[in-house]
């Protein structure tokens, strides 16, 4: 019997898409229950918003101050507790706050973990991505445990909202939480285009641009189609932007519905944070770069030409 608990991940109050996408690949193993956990301080309004994703069977919550900030070292043994009551599955997004905090409750558990899962076979039996996307690696993991995995979200799109909202528990989880970590701080960018990392558009810009200064071009194209701006790793340790705008195997694994690829020659680092995107968008000086292999659309040409005639048109 498959019982999954989702940790939801969220942020000032909102639930992250993150947490629908887990719950479609939750879906694959076709379990007796999908139950979502939420740990905040004031939980209410982020489960209210989890228990409408359909297949959700239950949303638990913790309130606690103590989680009033996504402290994986202070959340990690909250989640062993509740996963031990009757759970055979705990997963996570396979974001910054996944990767913290799976590799945690998996060491309190006393189990191993199956990162980045981009496909279910069965309830044990998962397909994860291997040297840089090149090669799928087919995992088996132990029936007889707990068995804790984050989800390559970029690989699911997100469940919709069911019917009906599932119930609400409020939970009361006695442990012993550690105090050599504490929260001092949350330096965030802040911007009017949409996230990178869910947003349906990304126009990303590579060392093709030239500068800091000519990186302006590809903001006002993404600002035209409501789209995120992304980067390539070249362009991030060039100092044209910083680096939560990187692309790829070291940054964002990203699945927009399009991507354009300004200025990037696409090396296989790059391509595997951009694999599973819908229609790829390539604009290169250069006709024979790597990235013409893999684009369903193709540019040969000078971008700073190239871009304002696309705007013009767009006009």
């Amino acid at each position: 019997m498959a019982r999954i608990l989702i940790i939801a991940e969220h942020l000032n109050g909102k639930l992250n898409s993150s947490t629908a996408r887990c719950v479609t690949c939750a879906r694959e193993i076709k379990p007796d229950a999908i139950d979502v956990l939420v740990l905040s301080e004031a939980p209410d309004s982020i489960a209210a918003e989890a228990a409408k994703i359909e297949s959700v069977s239950k949303v638990l919550t913790v309130a606690n101050p103590a989680n009033a900030h996504a402290l994986a070292a202070v959340c990690a043994p909250q989640i062993a507790a509740v996963a031990k009551n009757g759970y055979s599955h705990v997963f996570a997004p396979s974001t910054t706050f996944g990767k913290d905090l799976a590799p945690r409750v998996a060491a309190l558990l006393g189990v191993a973990q199956v990162s980045d899962v981009m496909k279910a076979n069965d309830a044990y039996t998962f397909q994860r991505p291997i040297y840089a996307g090149n090669a799928i690696v087919t995992v088996h993991a132990p029936a007889d445990q707990i068995l804790v995995a984050t989800v390559r979200t970029a690989s699911y799109p997100a469940a919709g909202n069911g019917a009906n909202a599932a119930p609400i528990e409020a939970m009361n989880v006695s442990v012993e939480l550690p105090t050599h970590t504490r929260f001092v701080e949350l330096a965030q960018a802040k911007s009017d285009r949409p996230d990178l990392q869910s947003a349906r558009r990304v126009v990303s810009g590579g060392r093709g641009v030239g500068s800091k200064e000519n990186f302006a071009i590809i903001f006002q194209l993404a600002d035209k189609l409501g789209a995120a701006v992304g980067a390539s790793r070249a362009a991030v340790d060039a100092g044209y932007v910083p680096s939560d705008l990187q692309v790829g195997q070291t940054g964002k694994i990203i699945a927009p519905e399009m991507y354009m690829a300004i200025g990037i020659s696409g090396a296989i680092q790059h391509l595997t944070g951009i694999k599973d995107a819908g229609t790829i968008v390539a604009i290169n000086k250069d006709g024979e770069a790597p990235i013409f292999e893999v684009a369903d659309i193709g540019l040969v040409g000078d971008l700073f030409k190239l871009i304002p005639e696309l705007e013009q048109a767009l006009n």
